[in-house]
């Protein structure tokens, strides 16, 4: 971990670490792809504008939301099954989150449970719901992540149906993992994974659904009880009746149209997370980032405004800060860091992050990114380089943060 230097390097290290098959399931995308690609490409077309003569000393990353200020304006995305990849990921994410003081989105799909990771990070987890096929259990859920004292309940709501991942069709995985031919020769050749994966008993318990599957199931069992549940019917009825069980801050992650974060904040949802579920699911998705702008327009600027899809640097982060949004939530790269190497890497994957932010402040004379005005900072190339810089000098701005004074004469 010590050689990371990016995110990219630590993808690298992952795809060292894990068997292909399940590499492949973090890394691809659904199709052809496009979509994976194009949430990445989506940032290329911008570019920043600097502002000199500042004292650039004293930079701030911290960003409040909801009520509280978070240590950076980047968290952990959910990502689903992160105990098979890597022994009790998990908690490991949670414990991270708590150490760095950003949110944690504990995945719908994850291993650990929902108490363990709330009582290890109270301040800091907030929990994905996938709506289960028997509403009891949807509305058990939400009552544990309540008495958990979980900080926010985000309705992920971008996966009516199963997406057609092409790498996974042509490997073979599934979930559960079944032991074939492949499976084995795959192990072979990733011995430090599998001999992690036997040590800790084989195909991880969801611990989740232990309270909701036939008592005495294996782990494979419960896996698949777990997956039949899975890609229930949700419409707008079941946000409602959502947000009359929740009693705190309650999200909707996975809104691309503006007409939807109109009709989800019009029944009560408190902020929204635009993800197009980073290109799993249909590979011809408009790029989330590329969405940041219409959706703020659309519902105002006091609703926060989250955006998850093609984080890999910090100047993405800032990029996205710049085009409206709120926070960000990175899945992929936290994933890349936890797989790579446990605790250290997903460490790594922060600072790497949170550096790359910082001295991009510190180079373009942004000192806070907890104050308005950041769009200032930003340009969109593509459209004409020229026409954008002159067009950028007529936006106003305050620049500073907010309890610190203009150092500008």
């Amino acid at each position: 971990m010590v050689s990371a230097i990016n995110i990219s390097d630590l993808r690298l290290a992952a795809k060292k670490r894990l068997p292909w098959m399940l590499f492949d399931w973090i890394d691809g995308g659904a199709g052809d792809e496009r979509g994976l690609r194009e949430n990445e490409a989506a940032f290329e077309a911008y570019r920043f504008l600097p502002r000199y003569m500042v004292d650039v000393s004293d930079r701030s990353q911290r960003k409040s939301v909801f009520g509280r200020t978070y240590d950076s304006p980047f968290g952990i995305a959910p990502t689903g099954y992160a105990g098979l990849f890597r022994p009790r990921a998990d908690v490991t994410l949670a414990a991270a989150a708590r150490d760095h003081n950003i949110p944690y989105i504990m995945s719908g799909t994850s291993v650990d449970s929902i108490e363990e990771a709330a009582e290890l990070a109270p301040d800091n987890v907030w929990y994905q719901l996938y709506g289960a096929m028997d509403l009891s259990i949807t509305k058990d859920i939400i009552s544990r992540a309540e008495r958990a004292g979980c900080q926010a309940l985000v309705i992920t709501i971008d996966i009516p149906i199963a997406g057609k991942r092409e790498r996974d069709l042509r490997n073979g995985f599934e979930f559960p993992l079944r032991i074939t031919p492949k499976v084995v020769l795959d192990g072979l050749l990733h011995p430090a994974w599998t001999l992690s994966y036997l040590r800790t008993g084989g195909l991880p318990r969801m611990a989740n659904w232990d309270h909701y599957a036939p008592k005495g199931c294996s782990a494979v069992e419960l896996a698949e009880f777990a997956n039949s549940h899975s890609f229930c019917v949700q419409t707008w009825d079941h946000l409602r009746l959502f947000r009359d069980l929740w009693p705190r801050h309650l999200i909707v992650k996975g809104v691309m149209h503006p007409e939807d974060a109109e009709t989800a904040v019009a029944l009560g949802a408190d902020g929204l997370i635009i993800s197009n579920h980073g290109g799993r699911q249909y590979d011809r998705c408009v790029p989330a980032p590329l969405m940041i702008s219409p959706i703020r327009a659309a519902v105002g600027p006091n609703i926060p405004v989250m955006m998850d899809g093609g984080i890999r640097r910090g100047s993405d982060v800032l990029a996205s800060l710049c085009l409206g949004a709120d926070f960000v939530f990175c899945g992929r790269a936290m994933l890349y860091g936890v797989v790579a190497g446990g605790a250290t890497g997903l460490n790594a994957a922060i600072g790497i992050l949170r550096d790359e932010l910082d001295t991009l402040m510190g180079q373009i004379g942004c000192l806070s990114v907890d104050v308005t005005g950041l769009e200032s900072f930003i340009i969109n190339w593509s459209g004409g380089g020229l026409e954008a810089v002159t067009a950028s000098a007529d936006k106003t701005s305050n620049l500073n943060p907010k309890s610190g004074s203009d150092n500008r004469p």
